[in-house]
């Protein structure tokens, strides 16, 4: 990036800060503040420990001095401005989780595909947190960083106390680390109803009844589990349909289950009433021999089939730091040229970072592009050689900070 191009982006990003409408974190006067400059680039540089102590005082720093990268830290203190770590007075921080797409197991290898990718695993995080932490929506913000991926900040005084330890222990319930599966289901008596699965055992009182109940069915991991298996038996069932011979493939090859009993379970898997009992009760009851070995199996195949699928995958060091600093929603990301976007959740479904955090408009702007680069902007696919161009400004100061193109010729 040569001057030419620094002072250009200074130039465009004092802009949008100028009509930036600021939102400022929650106490944002109790947090450190970080910034990434264009001046000494290609060389990175963090100046951090900054403090602010109005709203007028963060406005005019990022008028004045364009950032490339502006961040804040999760953490508040007694003095955020202080230059040592250990002098600040750490009071707590926000819980914070970080999706990035280079990180997600399968990450794929196109940037629109990543995006896609990290945005599924970012719909299944705010079910977690929702659904299974009830934090209320008005407590988490969503934002797009500008880059690869989302950043979710939780609000919330219940758990600014939380240490890192802690902290990893909810990754470690969202990612759906060392959980044993098996302990979601038990054998339970029954009441009035044998139950077409159900078998006896020897009780104080002679032979009782019992049949095998999915703990917790009605939410958290319990809740999906009971999808993932329902999931898998619909999908034997249309295989069936086609080739009965290929249903329960596995089951055979594994020697999990012989002839009679996968044609019971067939029968089974095609009963949308049976299948509904197993989310709506719990109810776990097939009507063959070695249930536990069956059952324990498809617990253990659907959850690694549809969850990597299952759990969310986040950045585990990010939300354990508790000193973290995050990027700054409204900022410029000064490697794309992206805006750090808040969302609501209805909108994430449909959000493309592509089009809608795009923060300049269309007007031609000249550059000289310094290697071939393919990329997809606005609906649009882009593929320039080395040369001078006529760009869109957006297309243009997405290349500028990607470090592909100089400005002007």
């Amino acid at each position: 990036m040569d001057e030419l191009t620094k002072r250009f982006l200074k130039a465009k990003f004092q802009s949008h800060y100028k009509n930036l409408n600021l939102q400022l974190p929650p106490s944002f006067t109790s947090r450190e503040w970080g910034f990434i400059s264009f001046d000494p680039m290609p060389d990175v540089i963090m100046k951090r420990h900054k403090y602010f102590g109005s709203f007028n005082e963060v406005s005019e720093y990022l008028i004045g001095m364009a950032p490339a990268h502006v961040y804040y830290s999760v953490a508040y203190y007694d003095m955020p401005g202080a230059p040592r770590m250990d002098q600040k007075g750490w009071k707590g921080a926000d819980l914070i989780f970080d999706l990035d797409a280079d990180h997600l197991p399968g990450a794929k290898m196109t940037y629109s595909d990543m995006l896609d990718h990290v945005k599924a695993e970012s719909l299944k995080l705010a079910d977690f947190l929702i659904d299974d932490f009830g934090f209320p929506e008005e407590n988490i913000e969503l934002v797009f960083s500008g880059g690869r991926g989302y950043h979710f900040h939780i609000y919330d005084d219940k758990i600014s106390q939380l240490d890192s330890a802690e902290r990893r222990e909810i990754v470690n319930y969202i990612s759906g680390r060392d959980l044993d599966f098996k302990f979601f289901f038990k054998e339970v008596a029954m009441v009035g109803d044998t139950g077409s699965g159900s078998k006896e055992f020897m009780g104080k009182r002679g032979k009782i009844p019992t049949k095998w109940v999915l703990e917790g069915y009605e939410n958290g991991w319990g809740k999906r589990i009971a999808g993932y298996v329902v999931d898998y038996l619909r999908a034997e069932a249309e295989i069936g349909k086609e080739n009965p011979k290929e249903m329960f493939k596995d089951l055979k090859e594994n020697k999990i289950a012989g002839d009679a009993t996968l044609k019971k379970l067939a029968a089974f898997a095609a009963d949308e009433a049976l299948l509904a009992e197993i989310k709506d009760k719990g109810r776990l009851d097939f009507p063959v021999k070695d249930f536990k070995t069956i059952i324990e199996y498809i617990i253990q195949k659907t959850v690694a089939e549809f969850g990597v699928d299952a759990g969310a995958s986040v950045d585990e060091p990010v939300t354990g730091d508790i000193k973290r600093l995050i990027r700054f929603p409204g900022s410029l990301h000064g490697g794309s040229g992206f805006e750090v976007q808040t969302l609501s959740f209805d909108r994430l479904p449909g959000y493309d970072p592509l089009t809608d955090s795009l923060a300049f408009d269309d007007k031609p702007t000249k550059v000289r592009i310094q290697r071939p680069f393919s990329f997809m902007l606005n609906g649009q696919d882009f593929s320039v050689t080395e040369g001078n161009i006529e760009l869109p400004e957006y297309a243009a100061v997405y290349l500028m900070c990607r470090g592909v193109a100089n400005y002007g010729y």
